[in-house]
């Protein structure tokens, strides 16, 4: 009798949390699942009009030496912006950790504050910042380590820096939340040990920070290569990225069934990609 009544507490337990789950599915069904499930059937017609399905916009894109260049460079982009973003956070989140309250407060403010602006302003800004009488240049001028205004709009170069200030936080906020959790009791002990500060960062902090990474690197990948305005605004025609390509064959050439098979790819690449980061992390774990 108690194994019976233990059973159906457990059913019953189940039911509800079906019941509490239910509103969220089919919230997710309706405004996420079927809008992928739409554009996966838009990409296998033939035509504009969307009357023969056969499959002939993939070909044409795969066996397109163009679009398989502006995969690499989309995929490149997000690999450098996730590099530089990675290498300039572990010194934030050093300093951030190491400080004390009041400045930990006026820090997260700093880090926070671009995420509450327009990122069409933060682009605006940097096409200020980039251009032949902007910040750079000028400076450059003044101090005569050039001659003439360098090109950074228009370039890889110009985006990449650009995106990496603008993905920064996305970077910083899982870093610093997990750097803050590691128990210092450990950093004393590999001090106690023998280990150097360096040794202690490399050995103990950094693998310990190894989720705040994964979590950065995701958040920053997938912002980085959907950045649409800062690639168009900031890249200008000379950088073709997968977001402009989709754009211009809808909105431009109306070519829908391809400007959905270039959607589908750009997401399959993007969720390929976080569970590649995700993979190797818990490779990494394991040694």
């Amino acid at each position: 009798m108690a194994g019976a009544a233990a059973i159906a507490t457990t059913a019953r337990a189940s039911t509800a949390a079906w019941r509490l789950a239910a509103p969220l599915a089919l919230t997710y069904a309706a405004f996420f699942a079927a809008p992928l499930l739409l554009l996966g059937t838009v990409s296998l017609y033939d035509d504009t009009d969307l009357t023969r399905i056969g499959g002939s916009q993939w070909v044409k894109f795969l066996a397109d030496p163009f679009y398989l260049s502006v995969i690499a460079q989309t995929l490149q982009l997000g690999g450098v912006v996730v590099a530089a973003t990675a290498a300039l956070s572990l010194p934030l989140a050093l300093v951030f950790c190491a400080s004390g309250p009041a400045v930990q407060r006026l820090l997260l403010l700093i880090i926070i504050m671009p995420l509450l602006t327009s990122v069409v302003v933060r682009t605006f800004a940097w096409i200020v910042i980039l251009g032949r009488e902007g910040v750079i240049n000028q400076t450059l001028l003044a101090l005569g380590l050039s001659a003439a205004p360098l090109p950074l709009l228009q370039t890889k170069f110009g985006l990449t820096l650009a995106l990496t200030q603008i993905e920064m936080p996305l970077m910083l906020l899982p870093l610093i939340t997990v750097m803050r959790g590691i128990d210092s009791n450990l950093l004393d002990a590999s001090r106690a040990l023998g280990a150097s500060r360096w040794r202690t960062l490399v050995r103990v902090i950094v693998p310990l920070s190894l989720p705040g990474w994964v979590a950065g690197a995701s958040l920053v990948f997938a912002s980085s290569v959907t950045a649409f305005i800062s690639q168009s605004l900031i890249g200008g025609e000379r950088l073709v990225f997968l977001p402009s390509v989709i754009w211009q064959q809808s909105m431009v050439l109306y070519d829908w069934p391809f400007a959905a098979v270039a959607a589908v790819v750009l997401l399959v690449t993007v969720l390929l990609i976080i569970g590649l980061i995700a993979a190797l992390a818990q490779r990494f774990t394991r040694w």
